[in-house]
């Protein structure tokens, strides 16, 4: 049974969909042992409590040094012995002491078919935004393990789904969650808690 602690700063509803996996069955052998956040309004916090599931906040400007912040949330993490990380909505850069502990054990989900609007600026409905403006007939989502970069590492699984005439970058911000995020997510959790996954440089194999 491989542990997880999810990373959340908002409304959570990738955390949900890991939660509903799990509940059914689809994600086997995954305890999710914690959620961690970096915002006390998260309501991602009263998901993971309505689901039993202990909370953690760790709010970088309540520490003296980003330093501190990352030392906290280190020894949080090896005290409950985590031993795969999901950042499912997470608004702060992880610290590379983290990526370098949890080498390949850390996955993140990101509304767009990388390498296409990733990076600075690319996050929640800008990205959709970003992604109407250009005019794409396709728009999805991928898993990525983390690295030292923004939305740089291998990437795990895609999926996409076709732009309709009239969507908006709130229409298009639902369906590719409901779509694409709440499937792949949990997918690509499984497929680390399974080991499967076997990373070449850039590029990573399903074993």
């Amino acid at each position: 049974m491989k542990k997880l602690a999810v990373f959340v700063s908002g409304g959570g509803t990738n955390l949900q969909a890991i939660i509903d996996s799990a509940a059914s069955g689809t994600l086997k052998n995954v305890e999710i042992t914690a959620v961690f956040s970096s915002s006390r309004k998260a309501y991602a916090l009263e998901r993971a409590d309505k689901a039993g599931i202990p909370s953690f906040c760790f709010v970088p400007k309540d520490f003296d040094s980003r330093e501190a912040f990352t030392v906290a949330m280190l020894e949080k993490l090896r005290e409950l012995k985590i031993d795969l990380i999901a950042l499912a909505g997470y608004m702060v850069v992880l610290d590379p002491r983290i990526v370098r502990e949890f080498q390949y054990r850390v996955v993140n989900i990101h509304p767009s078919l990388i390498p296409s609007f990733c990076g600075k600026g690319n996050y929640g409905i800008h990205v959709h935004e970003n992604a109407l403006a250009r005019g794409v007939k396709l728009a999805g989502a991928t898993t990525h393990l983390i690295d030292d970069g923004t939305d740089t590492g291998p990437i795990v699984l895609q999926k996409a789904i076709p732009v309709l005439d009239d969507d908006t970058p709130e229409t298009l911000q639902k369906r590719v969650m409901k779509e694409c995020e709440h499937q792949i997510l949990p997918e690509t959790i499984q497929l680390m808690a399974d080991e499967r996954l076997v990373v070449d440089g850039n590029r990573v194999f399903i074993r």
